[in-house]
């Protein structure tokens, strides 16, 4: 049967896609705009303007980037960060996140309360710095893992996940003998996989994106991940400064946004293949408490 749309519906729905269009549009752009300046000729691209194609053509600024030693040293640093710790944070979340979806779990309500406490409450820069610094972990990369190892709300999309899968699945493994980790890590997580590729794709993000917390801890150079080598290249005045190669021919608008682009791209490529599993991971993982 279908159901008749009053005109004010009608009315919102375009206006509502009128309006996350020309958003989407403005935020594409500023993407784009930046492919385009790292691909135009450098000596075109100094002029500036609306840049809606590429202004002539030269990959000069991805060569120089590209022979820029720290950018490989960031390359490593966040690729090491980004596959432990999101397979770390991934599991751990999935690990406590079970135990909580159980309604037989003693003090289960209390938990579940705290949890929820840590999405409100921190403690803080200061003390979160001391206690990286009383764990021993400045300039060390896992000083990017561990502190942010487990997230309140990724805990929660995790238990109620967990909480929709049939009760008689638990009960009949355990009834052939199954402990709960041999439930946990055989029947659990694989009927989990849109929760868990949901998690993956918001961790990985986030930990490929960090920036504020290696600003933090991180002292060294060969410790400095991708964002923080992008730093150095975008807010400095001339990034052929920083980068020791006499032959650059590029200019600073064309390597800033190259290095953009090398930085960003490689985590976009991922969502493709998480795309399936994200709108039913979050969507089952947040209709139920």
């Amino acid at each position: 049967m279908k159901i008749k749309r009053s005109k004010g519906e009608k009315i919102f729905d375009v206006f509502n896609f009128v309006f996350m269009t020309i958003i989407g549009l403005l935020m594409f752009y500023t993407f784009w705009n930046q492919i385009c300046i790292s691909l135009s000729k450098p000596e075109l691209a100094i002029k500036g303007g609306l840049f809606l194609l590429p202004k002539g053509f030269s990959v000069s600024a991805y060569r120089a980037v590209l022979k820029f030693k720290e950018i490989w040293i960031g390359y490593r640093n966040t690729l090491f960060i980004t596959v432990v710790g999101t397979a770390l944070a991934v599991f751990t979340t999935s690990l406590l996140a079970y135990p909580l979806s159980r309604k037989y779990l003693p003090g289960r309500k209390f938990f579940n309360i705290f949890i929820v406490i840590t999405m409100l409450f921190s403690g803080g820069i200061i003390p979160t710095y001391l206690v990286v610094r009383g764990m021993g972990l400045l300039d060390s990369l896992w000083s990017l893992i561990l502190p942010t190892m487990i997230i309140g709300f990724n805990v929660i999309i995790v238990r109620n996940f967990f909480s929709n899968i049939p009760d008689s699945l638990e009960e009949s493994a355990k009834i052939d003998g199954a402990s709960d980790f041999t439930i946990f890590l055989k029947i659990i997580l694989p009927l989990s996989k849109p929760v868990l590729a949901t998690i993956t794709l918001w961790v990985a993000v986030r930990i490929w994106n960090e920036y504020f917390h290696g600003l933090i801890y991180l002292s060294d150079r060969n410790k400095y991940t991708l964002q923080l080598v992008l730093r150095d290249i975008v807010t400095t005045s001339d990034p052929q400064d920083i980068m020791d190669a006499d032959d650059l021919v590029a200019i600073p608008e064309t390597l800033k946004a190259a290095s953009i682009m090398v930085v960003t791209i490689p985590i976009l490529i991922v969502y493709p293949f998480v795309q399936k599993y994200f709108v039913k991971g979050v969507m089952v993982g947040s209709v139920k408490g």
